[in-house]
């Protein structure tokens, strides 16, 4: 058994002296396991690195063994990541969500092409966040968590869209929402097609897509969000606090 195919590495492990079990994730075999023979090594762990794409070569004797990895560097995503903290936090948290809420060797061509597409871009920084949490509620929805975000569930009508039920995750109007506002995630304008994204609608589109994530994609595994994305929450919602407190700052000069 074997096949050879551009892939992109989601996680490399230490496994023994030198080797290394990586996880890889390619567009006709989706997310898949191998050992990677010195993947650990001096010499090729920068080739092992999570972000980076990869000519993988997979070979094993029989198709439901973990079987062996063999690469090229292609792109390395993870170096370009490194030379600033945020697109490395975007980087982690993208590579974490897709290597734990994915099923092993299901291809999600949709999902994938959304990596290949966001990693060699990041280093642009918070300007790729809209497409990141884009990402993420396409892996919503490859799972079968989709949002709802076309219309309100109570008043049926598709424009003013402001929140999301965390119950249904289906959109609701303000009006539709009414004293129950407080209990109702915001809906930030650029999933809707509307407004000029910023760091607010930033911090509540990640807000949203993670309240999903976490309920159903990890919670139906029994795994927490991965730290690594709660971290990048973290950043940004502490990056939009600022820009509050600036602006209060402003106002009352």
């Amino acid at each position: 058994m074997e096949w050879d195919a551009p892939a992109i590495i989601l996680d490399t492990r230490p496994y023994g002296e030198g080797d290394a079990v990586a996880t890889v994730m390619t567009e006709e075999h989706g997310v898949h396991r191998g050992l990677a023979r010195g993947g650990s090594s001096r010499g090729k762990a920068g080739t092992w690195q999570a972000g980076n794409m990869v000519q993988v070569r997979w070979t094993a004797r029989m198709s439901d063994q973990l079987g062996s990895f063999s690469g090229e560097l292609i792109h390395a995503g993870a170096a370009y990541a490194m030379q600033e903290a945020l697109p490395l936090s975007m980087l982690t948290a993208i590579c974490a969500v897709a290597e734990g809420a994915l099923p092993e060797r299901e291809p999600m061509p949709l999902v994938f092409n959304g990596l290949l597409r966001l990693i060699p871009r990041l280093p642009l920084g918070e300007s790729l966040l809209t497409e990141l949490v884009q990402w993420e509620c396409v892996v919503l929805s490859e799972l079968g968590y989709g949002l709802d975000l076309s219309v309100c569930t109570v008043t049926g009508r598709t424009d003013g869209l402001a929140y999301v039920s965390p119950k249904t995750g289906r959109a609701v109007t303000e009006a539709g929402a009414g004293a129950w506002a407080d209990k109702l995630l915001p809906l930030p304008d650029f999933l809707v097609g509307a407004g000029k994204p910023d760091l607010i609608g930033w911090r509540d589109g990640l807000r949203l897509t993670g309240h999903f994530l976490a309920r159903d994609a990890f919670g139906h595994l029994h795994r927490p969000l991965p730290l690594a994305r709660a971290m990048l929450y973290d950043r940004i919602s502490a990056m939009a606090a600022q820009i509050l407190k600036d602006d209060e700052t402003k106002d009352a000069g």
